[in-house]
């Protein structure tokens, strides 16, 4: 037997058409997906993709498909789906890492990615460090140097959107009508992780926010940038591919509860009436 978990994202903290191509930068934080595989009989409860991964990394590591008839994989995730939280990613990278795991090896994170972005377009929640990421094609790779101290007031919409689905979408001129704006974010968020600087870092993530908005609108997404101006907080970022919006802040300096006020004061709380307080966290497969 064997187990690994992989972290959730609060959508992306910035992502559209950077360095010649559409890639993203997740926001990881302390919500997993824990899977185990072990001996036994297969579970009528697996998540979609999940025992193709587990049959892509018996072939990585050499091991006959046939043993995969004896693999059970259970697993335990209260991540909302289709949301833009990176549940499918969280899903399939522990199960990789489980089942090589349980075979005595241990798969690093750019094998990892490969085998991910084999199955689907992948977030960049298993890389420990906040990356740029090709989520397409894993052909981008680029580290952060910096974990910033960030607190998160998720915003959580009832909406939900098939990641799939949306990746169907001719999104191209789109996302070259505003490359210039994501480089711009991108320059800001490259020099944030420099000089370890929470308000730049919260202004690329309201820059690529803001640009998402042509692709996929955020209900309030006006009113929540009132409320990021008047409450002093970092700035706010958004599932480019899903529904839920993070407002990014640190306890310590901010008030929360003021937070949560402006936000039923403006109801705002009508378009997301689930709120998780959560905090940005390494990511990486454990």
């Amino acid at each position: 037997m064997a187990e690994a978990k992989c972290p959730a994202s609060c959508g992306e903290l910035i992502q559209g058409w950077i360095l010649g191509g559409e890639k993203l930068v997740s926001c990881p934080i302390n919500w997993f997906s824990h899977v185990c595989v072990s001996d036994g009989k297969p579970s009528d409860h697996e998540r979609p993709l999940m025992r193709q991964m587990l049959l892509n990394v018996l072939q990585h590591i050499g091991i006959p498909a046939s043993a995969a008839k004896g693999l059970r994989i259970d697993f335990d995730s209260t991540i909302p789906l289709a949301k833009g939280m990176a549940s499918s990613t969280a899903d399939i990278a522990a199960t990789a890492q489980a089942t090589a795991r349980h075979f005595g090896y241990n798969l690093d994170e750019s094998t990892l990615a490969t085998l991910c972005v084999g199955l689907e377009p992948t977030d960049s929640t298993l890389f420990r460090q906040l990356t740029l990421f090709d989520h397409q094609t894993a052909a981008t790779q680029i580290p952060g140097a910096w974990l910033p101290n960030i607190d998160i007031l998720l915003l959580e919409s009832p909406q939900w959107l098939n990641t799939a689905d949306y990746h169907r979408r001719d999104r191209r001129q789109i996302l070259l009508g505003h490359a210039d704006t994501l480089a711009q974010s991108w320059a800001l968020f490259s020099q944030a992780m420099q000089d370890r600087d929470h308000s730049k870092l919260g202004e690329a993530t309201t820059l690529s926010a803001r640009a998402s908005q042509q692709l996929l609108p955020k209900p309030r997404f006006d009113d929540l940038l009132t409320i990021v101006e008047h409450s002093g907080i970092y700035g706010l970022n958004v599932a480019h591919s899903g529904s839920v919006v993070g407002l990014l802040f640190d306890a310590v300096l901010h008030d929360c509860e003021h937070l949560s006020w402006l936000l039923q004061r403006r109801l705002i709380n009508d378009d997301y009436p689930q709120q998780h307080r959560l905090r940005l966290i390494h990511g990486g497969v454990r």
